[in-house]
Formats: structure tokens, sequence, C-alpha cells
């Protein structure tokens, strides 16, 4: 009878609780559980959805985004301190690495390696989705 009234009251807390009852700290998250309207990063403008994973999830140096970029957003161009990746979902961008723009679109890997510049805005009229991911310093 425990398991059972333990299982439902994880159930009813949600992703939260079923990450503190693991013991390792695994959890799963969904889109709608992350999702925030936030402007464009960098100084890009317009308006986007970001999906922040795992945000200060003990001990995680990877960190794991989703970006929608709303039509007239973007990521302002900026120089990185250490490597990241994007991978376009779906939409279409201009990327500007290092002062050279290309147009990228769906099953596009993009590698921004330390000491490089970029940034990217959306073309067309519809979202840019871009999945995100770097290596941080691990949260205690």
């Amino acid at each position: 009878m425990k398991t059972i009234a333990t299982f439902a009251a994880l159930l009813l807390l949600g992703t939260s609780a079923h990450a503190q009852a693991n013991p390792h700290g695994s959890m799963i998250q969904h889109d709608a559980e992350v999702a925030k309207e936030e402007p464009g990063t960098h100084g890009g403008g317009g308006m986007s959805t970001g999906y922040d994973f795992f945000k200060g999830a003990p001990g995680l140096t990877t960190v794991f985004r989703k970006r929608a970029l709303h039509p007239g957003a973007g990521i302002g161009y900026h120089l990185h301190r250490d490597d990241e990746i994007y991978y376009v979902l779906s939409g279409r961008g201009a990327y500007t690495l290092d002062g050279v723009t290309q147009e990228v679109g769906p099953g596009t890997a993009l590698l921004t390696r330390a000491g490089s510049s970029h940034g990217m805005k959306v073309l067309g009229d519809e979202d840019l989705v871009l999945l995100i991911t770097y290596q941080q310093k691990p949260k205690p």
C-alpha cells in the first residue's frame, strides 16, 4: 500500500518529484514545463521561446537548450569563450560565423569554437527552432 501511495504522490507532484525520488538525479522534462517567452538573446532583438532543460541539476556540466526564434528575432553577434553547438530543427536562418554569413535550415549542425564570434537571424515568416548545447562548470 505504501508503494501505491508513493507512486500516486509522484504522479501528482510531477517531474520535479520524480527527479528527487531518483537516486541518481536522473529526470524527464517536457517543453511545457520549461518554456519561457523572452527577447532574442545577446541583444538579437525580437521575441523567442527558450527551453532551458535540466537547469540547476546538481553536478551537470552539459547545458541543453531549445530556442524557438520567432519571425524577426535573432541571437546577437557575440564572442565565445567556450565551444557551443547549434542544431537546426526547423525554419531558416542567416548564421554569421566570424563575419561570414550563410543560410542554414533543418538538419544543419553548427559548431562555434572558443575565440569565434557568431549570431543568427530568422529568415522568413516561420520560427527558427534550434537545439543548443555547451559545457559549463558544475553546480554544487
